[in-house]
């Protein structure tokens, strides 16, 4: 269970630090006989540190929570 908790706690301050992420997809443009022509296309992600920051507190109420041993 406290792993668990360091883990939400580890991901929580990542999402509060990191706040955006972009990946990119392969999109076809131009497709005839053998010319085959890709464009990659972006995707961007972004969400609030607030989230993060929500997301540290469950992790501290699980580590609060545990049975310690």
């Amino acid at each position: 269970m406290r792993k668990a908790g360091f883990f939400i706690l580890i991901l929580g301050l990542v999402l509060t630090i990191f706040t955006a992420f972009t990946f990119f997809t392969r999109e076809k443009v131009v497709d005839i006989g053998s010319l085959k022509i890709t464009a990659n296309k972006p995707h961007h992600l972004s969400w609030s540190p607030l989230i993060g920051i929500a997301v540290m507190g469950a992790g501290g109420v699980v580590l609060l929570m545990s049975p310690k041993k």
